[in-house]
């Protein structure tokens, strides 16, 4: 079964149905900013984007923004339970001897 996306975009109704999307139609997707993509894009965090077509618009292809929201989510502790620290085996502390 293909994974669904997480939410339909209402900015645009050709965006619902497009491949790619316009920095606005990706952060309402996000649920983010368009300001905060600018700033993640800049400091070459965040999904992948990319500039399309002569002006060279910044685009994000749909399918990876819904793979790196996976990816956020399984880097997550809360959501990861192999990352859980409270789930990691109990270490015995050593004992030191000291000598007097």
């Amino acid at each position: 079964m293909p994974a669904r996306s997480l939410r339909a975009p209402t900015a645009s109704l050709g965006a619902l149905h497009a491949a790619f999307l316009t920095v606005k139609d990706a952060a309402e997707y996000l649920g983010l900013s368009p300001h905060t993509l600018y700033v993640w894009r800049h400091r070459r965090q965040g999904p992948p984007s990319f500039r399309m077509g002569p002006r060279g618009r910044v685009m994000y292809r749909l399918e990876a923004l819904d793979a790196w929201v996976r990816e956020q989510e399984q880097a997550d502790s809360r959501s990861n339970a192999a990352l859980n620290p409270l789930n990691a085996p109990r270490q015995e502390r050593s004992t030191r001897l000291t000598s007097a």
